[in-house]
């Protein structure tokens, strides 16, 4: 999927699930580009490129395995901890997910996104900080 092999999909999630541990445990957030340099660093598998439409597609993919391997143990959407650079709030993809996760109601105001992620940032932060 992607141009990427399962096996370069499982390595791109234990490391992206590893450093979004990592940065809740520091009680952080991080953005696109700097998760996208950390994978780099810690896979040596090809980064992704933010000027494509399918290369942005496929770091939200890469967000979703991490939620899907990660959701079962936090019952939280740790992919809230990834942001854009010079914004404050999770990408659509992120709403998307929590929607069809039944997380969050369609058709939520903008509010009601904006409280969603913060309780999700805040809630990531308190379980990881303690572990």
């Amino acid at each position: 999927m992607y141009g990427r092999s399962d096996e370069a999909w499982d390595q791109l999630t234990g490391a992206g699930l590893k450093f979004l541990v990592e940065r809740a445990q520091l009680r952080k957030v991080t953005t696109y580009t700097e998760m996208n340099s950390v994978l780099v660093q810690r896979t040596g598998l090809p980064g992704f490129d933010f000027e494509r439409a399918d290369e942005r597609a496929a770091m939200g993919h890469l967000l979703g395995l991490i939620v899907e391997r990660d959701y079962p143990v936090s019952k939280l959407m740790i992919s809230a901890l990834v942001h854009y650079l010079g914004a404050n709030d999770a990408g659509p993809g992120f709403y998307a997910l929590a929607q069809q996760l039944d997380l969050l109601p369609k058709g939520s105001s903008a509010m009601a996104k904006l409280e969603f992620w913060i309780g999700q940032v805040n809630s990531l932060h308190e379980l990881y900080a303690r572990s």
